[in-house]
């Protein structure tokens, strides 16, 4: 869901795409591939950037899609925006990596991307979000 919510949704939409891609699964089962979370991962994509073409846009971001640990708000919202402020390519590479605990090779096998070029987008996006979130660092 958080990763939905990388594309621009809220909560509820992004809940709603999710939801959208498990329902397609259990009505009508595909094989699944050698990595099975690539291949959510891309269907959750899909989905959100539907909903978001369909007009399930926030122009607001005022409710948090993350947790903090420590219960601190400003700081899940702060993750959210600047998760949001990434290029499409690099915000996937970071929750597939981050949250899914994927290696950078299944992240490139799932992406249909050569192995370096995953690398240099999660190492260029660490940079981005480590620049956005340095006032929340060791919260």
């Amino acid at each position: 869901m958080a990763y939905a919510c990388g594309f621009g949704l809220d909560r509820g939409h992004a809940e709603d795409a999710v939801h959208a891609v498990f329902h397609r699964l259990l009505q009508n089962p595909v094989v699944m591939p050698q990595n099975p979370a690539g291949y959510l991962y891309r269907a959750v994509r899909n989905a959100a950037l539907n909903a978001r073409r369909d007009g399930a846009r926030v122009t607001v971001v005022d409710e948090a899609c993350f947790v903090h640990a420590g219960g601190n708000v400003a700081a899940s919202l702060a993750l959210q925006e600047a998760l949001g402020e990434l290029p499409e390519e690099q915000r996937e590479v970071v929750v597939m990596r981050v949250w899914s605990g994927m290696t950078l090779e299944e992240i490139a096998t799932a992406s249909d991307a050569p192995l370096n070029t995953i690398a240099s987008r999660y190492r260029y996006a660490l940079g981005k979000l480590r620049e956005k979130l340095w006032p929340y660092e060791g919260q």
